[in-house]
C-alpha cells in the first residue's frame, strides 16, 4: 500500500507510529520493558489514541531482547489489602482489554523474553509471530499470585484447559518451539526476519477490505464465548453489514472484472 507516513507519537515508555493505516507500537522500558505505573499510563494512552484512528493492522514489538517481562515486583509490595489487588489487576486488564478490543487485527512481534505480562499481552493480540530466541512463561504463582491480566481467561480458550493449566499451575518457561507446539504461538521465524515477516503480514492484511476484516474479528471473537446456533446468528448479522454496505458488491464485481478492489469502508 501506499500513502503518507504519520509523525511517530512518543511517550516516556511506549511509542507507535502509522503508516499507511499500520500502526507499530513500541514498548521501550529497558531492560525488561516491565510495566511500572508510568508505562502502564502511557500505554493506556497510546491504545486509546489508536482506538481513535483509521487503522487496518497493528503490531506490537519490545526494544532490544525483550517483549514484555510483566509487572515492576515493587507494585506487588504495596498491595497491602484485597481492594489494592483488586484495583490493580482491573487496571491491568483493562489496558490489555484495550489491545484485545481494537476493532483491526493486532499482531504481537514477540523478539524475546515475554514472561507474565509479556505472554498475557501477546494473548491479547489476535496472532503471534516469535523469534526463534523468545520465551514465554506464566510464572506469577512463584510470587503468590496467578496471571491476573487476562492470563487465566484467554489462556484456556487458546489452549485448552489442560495445557493452560500445566502452564499456570508449574509457571515454568517455554521456548518458542514448545509455544508453538502448544498453539501459543501462530509462527516463528530468524530473529532478524521477526520485524520483516510481522509488518509483511500487516501489509497483506491492510490490502484486504478493512470492514471485511473487522467484521471477521467481531464474528470470531464474539462468537467463542456463545453456542454455536448464536454464533452462526453473529456471523449472519456481521455478513448482512458488509452487503448493505457495498463491500460485498465491489469485491463480487472487481472479481467479475478482473481488477483489484476497491475498498473504502
Amino acid at each position: 500500500m501506499e500513502g503518507k507516513k504519520e509523525p511517530m507519537v512518543e511517550t516516556r515508555k511506549v511509542r507507535y507510529e502509522v503508516e499507511n493505516e499500520i500502526a507499530l507500537v513500541t514498548l521501550d522500558n529497558p531492560p525488561f520493558n516491565t510495566y511500572t505505573f508510568s508505562m502502564m499510563a502511557d500505554f493506556e494512552t497510546s491504545f486509546k489514541e489508536l482506538h481513535g484512528a483509521r487503522l487496518r493492522a497493528v503490531v506490537v514489538t519490545g526494544v532490544g531482547k525483550v517483549f514484555q517481562g510483566g509487572a515492576d515486583i515493587n507494585i506487588f509490595l504495596e498491595a497491602k489489602t484485597a481492594g489494592d489487588g483488586y484495583r490493580f489487576v482491573a487496571r491491568v486488564q483493562e489496558m490489555l482489554n484495550l489491545v484485545a478490543e481494537l476493532e483491526c487485527p493486532v499482531i504481537a512481534a514477540v523478539n524475546g523474553l515475554a514472561l507474565g505480562g509479556g505472554t498475557e499481552l501477546a494473548l491479547a493480540c489476535d496472532i503471534r509471530i516469535a523469534s526463534e530466541s523468545a520465551t514465554f512463561g506464566l510464572p506469577e504463582v512463584k510470587l503468590g499470585i496467578i496471571p491476573g491480566a487476562g492470563g487465566t481467561q484467554r489462556a484456556p480458550r487458546l489452549l485448552g484447559p489442560g495445557r493452560a493449566k500445566r502452564l499456570i499451575y508449574s509457571g515454568e518457561v517455554i521456548g518458542a518451539a514448545e509455544a508453538y507446539r502448544l498453539g501459543l504461538v501462530d509462527r516463528i521465524v530468524a530473529p532478524d526476519l521477526l520485524m520483516e515477516e510481522s509488518m509483511g503480514l500487516a501489509d497483506r492484511i491492510a490490502e484486504r477490505s478493512p470492514a471485511a476484516v473487522r467484521a471477521a474479528k467481531k464474528s470470531i471473537n464474539e462468537g467463542l464465548d456463545v453456542s454455536l446456533a448464536e454464533g452462526l446468528l453473529i456471523e449472519r448479522q456481521c455478513l448482512a453489514q458488509l452487503a448493505e454496505n457495498g463491500e460485498m458488491a465491489e469485491g463480487a464485481k472487481a472479481f467479475l472484472e478482473k481488477r483489484r478492489p476497491v475498498f473504502t469502508k
